[in-house]
């Protein structure tokens, strides 16, 4: 039974702090990007360029591409200005000279000012080079403006002995390093002895939650964190672990950080508290009370457009049983607390319906964004839209899956095995928590993925681990399904998906029904074990295809490694659509998901609408400031 926000006002309790409203007109306000101009020399010696078109730009914005050989003056290289594509491949460049390339876009038959200039990769990966500390790895990373230059920087969570919420046992110190392309290493930030290493535990949002241009990192923190200005938060003297490694006792906090600085801005306590940390255990099979703070450790992350103008930080815990998402802002130099959704007991829902990871959409429309929490929703003012009672799930994904149907859906991976009745994949309506097909009853199927791989069938296709078979979004079976169902990327050339697991990527011939593989990252490994995801994968530079980052084998750098396929089809970046920005910043949370954008992108599809947005070029508002 679907419940939903019509008729149940009863049941959508714990809303704290519901503040300022706005109309649902507001209009986002989003990163100022420079062009990102990338050049990359292929396998045949070519010179690959792309470069962004904005969300900002005019629709009949055209583009001229220059090339500069040795220091010499840039001459352009395309005959007519560019409009088809925001990518080229220069075939007559010598490869014995050292060539530049910049772009300048073209308004109206007239130039615009020229872009940075983008000196030439001699492989298809940028290297950032990391000064990892003894012992640890570089993990999970995002990206964020961090000093609004219009570029991105990189940070990582260097991770080093963890424990799983189940486990007993000490960890290392939870670090984080902010570095920019070039690999200067900008801040260090150590979470201290009092918060646990962990997938479960240590989740962290890099967004602009104040409007500056400039991101702030955000995450839980505790007695000893130090910030990256060697300040210290709390106690530094305190030391909460008991004697199996658990942190059930001592304060908690939530830290909003400078992204230049790494520098403590505003700390709150973290909401919500322990509380019983019996009540926080599972529903309808899904684990019991776990009162050594398994279930009370589970905490999730994200940002959100709740506002419709700024983005805020969610801070969740809970997902088993007992869930509480609290939305916090970050403006004026003040933290403040939005509101709080608690499903407070068992009886409850919208209780148990959590996931090891969210996701962020305006699934009704209104300019503001929702939280879709696992098997249920939570509206943009923190009341709940609806619960579908599918229960604990490891995979989500959330997109307009269907061309031919305006709302977004959502498909879940369950876990439900000891649960005859439950699903172990669903497709519903992520507007209003409708079931449309579901399958696999009573199992917990771990892993699953949907997107764009078929031309021959409109929408995204579904499949997931084992042998169910690849389906179409009314649940016919189309037949066999990939491998792999673990990331997807966009990378080659046409509107299909490629898959992106472990350290390759594949293109799925449907009618061979078989994975092909397109590229592997020869030297550099994925994260997190058998999870196997990558440190992030994000339209980062170029066109809008994605770029993907893994370590290196050795643990000493990261590689950006980005497609030098051409492509015929033109997109403003995906980083300026808000709902695929809003998961570029929940990517590293939890089992890391891939990221989709709010509208189908795939074959046959419609042009997608420009974002209802805007950008603040930080350093032109300082040149007005001093003016």
């Amino acid at each position: 039974m679907i419940i939903n926000k019509k008729g149940i006002s009863a049941l959508l309790l714990g809303v704290g702090l519901l503040w300022q409203t706005e109309t649902a007109n507001a209009q986002r306000q989003m990163e100022y990007l420079d062009r990102g101009v990338v050049a990359v020399q292929d396998e045949e010696g070519k010179v690959f360029v792309g470069w962004r078109m904005l969300g900002t730009d005019p629709q009949n914005i055209a583009f001229n591409l220059y090339r500069s050989a040795d220091g010499k003056k840039a001459k352009k290289i395309n005959k007519a200005p560019l409009t088809s594509s925001t990518s080229f491949r220069d075939t007559e460049a010598d490869p014995k000279k050292n060539n530049t390339y910049f772009i300048k876009p073209v308004l109206n038959g007239k130039e615009q000012e020229a872009s940075e200039t983008a000196e030439v990769w001699q492989q298809n990966y940028l290297t950032i080079p990391m000064q990892t500390p003894e012992g640890y790895t570089p993990n999970d990373a995002s990206v964020g403006d961090l000093d609004g230059d219009g570029d991105y920087e990189i940070i990582v969570h260097m991770t080093g002995r963890g424990r799983d919420t189940s486990h007993k046992g000490f960890t290392d110190e939870p670090i984080f390093h902010a570095y920019t392309m070039e690999g200067e290493l900008l801040w260090t930030i150590n979470l201290g002895k009092n918060i646990r290493e962990g997938a479960h535990y240590t989740q962290f949002i890099v967004i602009d939650m104040d409007g500056d241009g400039k991101a702030e990192f955000a995450t839980k923190t505790a007695d000893g964190t130090v910030d990256g200005k060697g300040n210290v938060i709390g106690d530094a003297g305190k030391d909460w672990r008991n004697k199996d490694g658990y942190i059930l006792e001592g304060p908690e906090y939530f830290t909003v950080f400078s992204g230049e600085t790494g520098e403590a801005l505003a700390t709150a306590d973290y909401i919500p508290g322990r509380g019983d940390l019996c009540g926080w255990g599972g529903v309808g099979g899904n684990g019991g009370n776990d009162c050594d703070g398994n279930r009370a450790d589970r905490f999730l992350a994200g940002a959100a457009y709740l506002d419709g103008k700024l983005p805020s930080v969610l801070m969740a815990r809970g997902y088993y049983g007992r869930s509480v998402i609290a939305a916090w802002d970050y403006r004026d130099g003040k933290l403040s607390s939005r509101w709080v959704f608690d499903s407070e007991n068992r009886q409850n829902p919208f209780s148990g319906q959590g996931n090891h990871g969210l996701s962020i959409n305006d699934v009704d429309g209104d300019g503001k964004d929702e939280i879709v929490y696992g098997s249920m929703a939570v509206d943009h003012d923190g009341t709940g839209l609806f619960s579908t009672g599918l229960r604990h799930g490891d995979a989500l994904h959330v997109s307009q899956l269907d061309p031919n149907n305006p709302d977004q859906l959502a498909w879940g991976i369950h876990e439900n095995e000891t649960n005859e009745t439950g699903p172990g994949v669903a497709l519903f309506n992520a507007r209003t928590g409708d079931i449309i097909w579901r399958g696999e009853e009573g199992k917990d199927v771990g892993r699953g993925l949907a997107a764009d791989i078929d031309p021959r069938n409109p929408g995204a296709e579904m499949w997931w681990n084992g042998r169910g078979g690849l389906h179409n979004v009314k649940g016919e079976r189309l037949g066999k399904n990939p491998r792999s169902a673990n990331f997807a990327i966009w990378w080659d050339g046409d509107l299909l998906r490629e898959i992106l697991d472990r350290n390759f990527i594949d293109k799925w011939d449907y009618e061979k029904e078989e994975q092909v593989r397109l590229f592997t990252a020869e030297g550099a490994v994925s994260n997190n074990g058998s999870k196997a995801n990558p440190a992030l994968s994000a339209d980062l530079f170029g066109d809008w295809r994605e770029e993907v980052i893994f370590r290196t084998e050795d643990n000493k750098a990261l590689r950006i490694y980005t497609t030098t396929i051409p492509t015929e089809h033109r997109f403003y970046t995906l980083m300026h659509n808000p709902q695929y920005r809003m998961s570029i910043a929940w990517q590293n949370v939890g089992y890391n998901q891939p990221p989709h954008t709010s509208y189908f992108l795939g074959h046959g599809m419609e042009k997608p609408p420009m974002p209802d947005i805007k950008v603040v070029n930080p350093r032109e508002q300082q040149k007005k400031v001093k003016q």
